[in-house]
Order: structure tokens, then C-alpha cells, then sequence
């Protein structure tokens, strides 16, 4: 019997490396997203749901995701990061859109995977969750926010290994938009990823991966930066 993988934002970046990764060791995985990946594979099941509409979350997914009934390992994975503007500047509506998505859609998604058996859970994290860059506000805020929530969700399944996971920097179209687009003299944050290691989707899905196989070494409820192990 394929052992069952749930991911989050599956149609681009790290969520697709994940997806594609897994589906090639084998596993069933099931893909929530907006957008459908072009994935054509009988282990592939996707579901088509937007994150960012959080009262109809539960109402949605908890019938699917029940009725996987047994998941081996959960990425929660989608996420946005928002303007990057300083604080001033930063709207608080802006500020909770992306709180919502990143923090709250992941709560619910918590309330019904604490109904089910799953044996890890990683929720995507990032080093700016410790790290105040300037400009990063509504991001920094909502990862951090990511980390208290994992915390305070092992208390409450403690039969799951739950962890934020910081992957580093990876080649997607935010990390572009920070490199390439922002003002680097007024967010020095900009200079400092472009100086850095970037890695690719697919290579940061293999370390995430490997960083599974030790998942055991780190204490349920904690943050991880996976470039520091």
C-alpha cells in the first residue's frame, strides 16, 4: 500500500518540487492548490481550493482530507510574502492578508489533521521569522507567527512530529522580485540574497527530504533551519 503525502501549495516553486519528488519515490500525494500542475501521474491527486478563504477551510477540506484517513508526512507549504515595504508604509489590512494565509489557513488546517493519523507535519518557515530585515514586515511577523503555532500545536497532537522548517533561499518568483526589483539601497536584504546560495526547488525538496530521514534527532514543536544541520 503507497504511503499518503499531503502538500500545500502543489503548482509551483517548492510545493511542486515536493510533489514531483515524492511521485517519484512512489508515494500518493495529495496537492492543494488554486491552479492544477500539469502532473499527469495515477498517484497524483489534486485538490483545487484557495487557502486565503479561511472560514471555508473546514467547511471544504475536512470531508477530503478525513477520508485520506492515514498520511505520512504533511507539508504546509503555501504561503505569500507579501510588499515589501517599511513598516510605515505597510498597511495593516496588507499586514493580515498575509498573516492569514500563512498563519491562519495553516491553524485550520491543523484543527483537521488533529482528527486524523499523520505522522509529521512540517510547516514552511523562513530564517526572516528570526531575522528583522527591513521591509520584510508582514512576512517576518507571519513565520514567526508560523513557529508559536507549531509550538503550540504539539502540545495538542502528540502523536505527530509537527516542525517549523526553514529551507533557506530557493529560486522562485519571490525571492526574484526581492533580488531583482526592490530598491537594494533601501533594503539591503535585497544585496545580501543575491551575495548568498540560492538553491533550486528540486535540490531543497531532496534536503528536505533527507532532513526527514533524521526528523527523529529534532524535538516536536521546534524550529529547524535545515542549512545550519
Amino acid at each position: 500500500m503507497l504511503k499518503n503525502i499531503l502538500i500545500t501549495g502543489c503548482s509551483s516553486g517548492l510545493g511542486l518540487a515536493l510533489t514531483n519528488y515524492y511521485l517519484q519515490k512512489g508515494f500518493k500525494v495529495f496537492g492543494i492548490s488554486r491552479n492544477k500542475p500539469e502532473i499527469q501521474n495515477i498517484n497524483f491527486t489534486h485538490i483545487s481550493f484557495d487557502l486565503s478563504q479561511i472560514s471555508k477551510i473546514k467547511e471544504v477540506l475536512s470531508p477530503i482530507i478525513q477520508d485520506i484517513s492515514q498520511i505520512e508526512t504533511v507539508f504546509l507549504n503555501a504561503g505569500m510574502l507579501g510588499k515589501i515595504k517599511i513598516l510605515e508604509e505597510l498597511s495593516t489590512s496588507e499586514m493580515q492578508e498575509v498573516y492569514a494565509l500563512n498563519v491562519y489557513a495553516n491553524k485550520e488546517l491543523l484543527d483537521i489533521l488533529k482528527n486524523i493519523k499523520v505522522k509529521n507535519i512540517l510547516a514552511t518557515s523562513s530564517g526572516a521569522s528570526k531575522t528583522g530585515y527591513k521591509g520584510w514586515g508582514s512576512y517576518s511577523l507571519s513565520k514567526a507567527g508560523v513557529n508559536m503555532l507549531v509550538n503550540l500545536y504539539s502540545n495538542e497532537i502528540p502523536n505527530t512530529k509537527i516542525l517549523a522548517v526553514a529551507p533557506g533561499v530557493i529560486k522562485t518568483p519571490m525571492t526574484d522580485y526581492i533580488r531583482f526589483e526592490i530598491d537594494k539601497n533601501i533594503f539591503p536584504s535585497a544585496k545580501k540574497l543575491n551575495a548568498g546560495s540560492i538553491q533550486t526547488p528540486s535540490e531543497t525538496a531532496i534536503k528536505i527530504d533527507a532532513f526527514i530521514n533524521r526528523i527523529h534527532e529534532f524535538e516536536t514543536g521546534s524550529f529547524v533551519d535545515i542549512r545550519k544541520i
